[in-house]
């Protein structure tokens, strides 16, 4: 009986011992900036360059995945303020660059114009065409990448990319963050440079709907006041096209107050 008491003891020391080295090695990866929160996403936590740049990004785009964000006060207060002042900022950035492919879009205007198509259809196709790129490229081939990179599903893949573009940024996916995967360099910041440039095309897709909607509805309600004066003039001819005869000879002073009657009549 003595060699059993012995062997737990002597387990129960080496197990204790395990979890003393665990909780060291947890104390040296929090140093250096590595949290172990649970799932597979924080496995590259750590605040190198391309993770740090990748975390301003889903600052100033207010994505916000949430896989890597400051632990210390100095880091948090940091954080609060950079968020302050850039969010504002990539904000006036997509507006230059939404400005910028509206003045493609424009030229684009143009070019169908000079095909002898009206100003209605060109924008629209304008529009048409603006919508199928941008579905393509932001929407349609992300996917294809991620299932390359990132051994998700189409499914997964595309899901992620709405979810990104939307700023949604729920965090259960997210790019450069599976364990085991093997990534080229600054794959991350490429991904980061292909969300701005999805968020300034959604605002200049955004634009163009909200112009063309306008255009739209000021046809409609000229149309709507040309129906209306057609139907006035329909049940008051005599009004709007004959004038009562009045004699210049006698007095023209008369003749003249009583044509400004009939003008203030018709208006």
């Amino acid at each position: 009986m003595l060699r059993p008491i012995s062997s737990l003891i002597h387990d129960g020391d080496r197990s204790q011992g395990c979890r003393v080295g665990q909780g060291q090695n947890m104390t040296r990866a929090a140093r250096n900036g590595i949290f172990p929160l649970g799932n597979v996403s924080d496995h590259h936590t750590n605040w190198d360059f391309v993770n740090s740049l990748f975390f301003v990004g889903s600052i100033v785009s207010t994505i916000g995945y949430g896989i890597l964000c400051p632990k210390t006060t100095g880091g948090q207060l940091f954080c609060v303020i950079f968020a302050f002042f850039g969010i504002p900022l990539n904000i006036i950035f997509l507006q230059h660059v939404g400005k910028a492919l509206s003045r493609l879009s424009a030229k684009l205007v143009k070019c169908l114009n000079r095909q002898e198509m009206n100003e209605k259809k060109s924008r629209f196709l304008t529009l048409l065409i603006f919508l199928m790129s941008g579905i393509i490229i932001f929407f349609g081939l992300p996917p294809f990448v991620f299932c390359s990179t990132e051994g998700w599903t189409y499914n997964e893949g595309l899901y992620f990319t709405f979810i990104t573009l939307s700023t949604v940024g729920f965090g259960d996916y997210v790019v450069g963050g599976q364990p085991g995967r093997k990534y080229f360099p600054y794959y991350r910041t490429l991904m980061a440079v292909w969300i701005f440039f999805g968020l300034a095309w959604i605002a200049l897709l955004f634009n163009l709907l909200a112009r063309f909607l306008e255009e739209t509805e000021k046809k409609i309600v000229q149309d709507i006041h040309r129906i209306s004066k057609a139907g006035r003039e329909s049940i008051n001819p005599s009004k709007h096209h004959e004038r009562s005869p009045v004699n210049t000879e006698e007095d023209p002073q008369k003749f003249i107050c009583e044509r400004a009657e009939q003008n203030n009549e018709e208006k």
